[in-house]
């Protein structure tokens, strides 16, 4: 068994494009799944899905030969963190993500964990979620970092433990792409289009921005799932997307 995960390059859109199934129950996941049909391969199963059907969500997007990206964001002391990944033995996970602020060794932990179950799943840090902007909590905040800064140090902590890649906003991709060349993946949430509301999200970007930048994979949830066409939107991205690469070879 493979992890299913390559260097996109110039790979289309649905080898690039993680659909967020952030549903209450099993059956509205798989519902829109089937909505959206074979234009997205990829989905991110994250802690509302797995709190409500756990094994079964990832079993049964691989039974519709999905791939799968478990998005658990752990974060605890190494050996916890260590025990956690390898129990999930026997699922067809393709990326794995941990919180890159769970210092050096919980880092290595998961790395080395990862690395012993079938298929070895991609360990991505997460380093500042979306929804933060850096002045939330002014007490924990080094008023002198910013928040590429912090991300920077974060990835650096990631790529030193043997971590594949990180989870970033859009607003970070140009910066860590310097510094990390491929093969470390840079999967980024928090994109919108001209007309989608951002919600919690704060550090967005368009989607061909995000390529553009240096994005291996993007992740998108209710822009997709919220609409009554679901399809059309895909469609939509996968449009931009060309008529943006159409453009940067045009003017190059």
């Amino acid at each position: 068994m493979t992890n299913g995960t390559q260097a996109p390059g110039s790979a289309g859109l649905r080898e690039r494009l993680i659909v967020a199934l952030d549903q209450p129950d099993l059956k509205s996941a798989l519902q829109h799944v089937d909505r959206i049909g074979e234009s997205v391969l990829w989905y991110k199963v994250g802690l509302q899905l797995f709190f409500a059907a756990g094994r079964e969500a990832v079993l049964a997007l691989a039974g519709r030969q999905k791939r799968v990206m478990l998005d658990l964001k752990l974060h605890d002391i190494p050996a916890t963190v260590e025990k956690a990944i390898r129990s999930l033995e026997g699922l067809p996970i393709s990326l794995l993500t941990v919180h890159a602020s769970g210092g050096p060794e919980m880092l290595k932990s998961a790395a080395a964990a990862a690395r012993t179950l079938a298929g070895t799943p991609r360990v991505l840090g997460v380093t500042m979620l979306t929804s933060l902007e850096g002045t939330e909590i002014p007490p924990l905040w080094n008023p002198m970092t910013g928040v590429e800064e912090k991300v920077l140090a974060l990835a650096a902590a990631c790529e030193e433990a043997g971590v594949d890649g990180v989870v970033a906003s859009p607003r970070e991709i140009h910066s860590l792409r310097v510094t990390y060349p491929s093969p470390f993946l840079i999967v980024t949430p928090g994109i919108r289009g001209p007309n989608d509301p951002a919600h919690d999200q704060k550090r967005t970007l368009s989607l061909p921005e995000a390529f553009a930048r240096g994005a291996d994979y993007v992740v998108v949830g209710r822009p997709i799932l919220e609409s009554n066409d679901p399809h059309g939107v895909v469609a939509a991205y996968d449009a931009a997307l060309a008529a943006a690469l159409t453009s940067e070879r045009t003017n190059a």
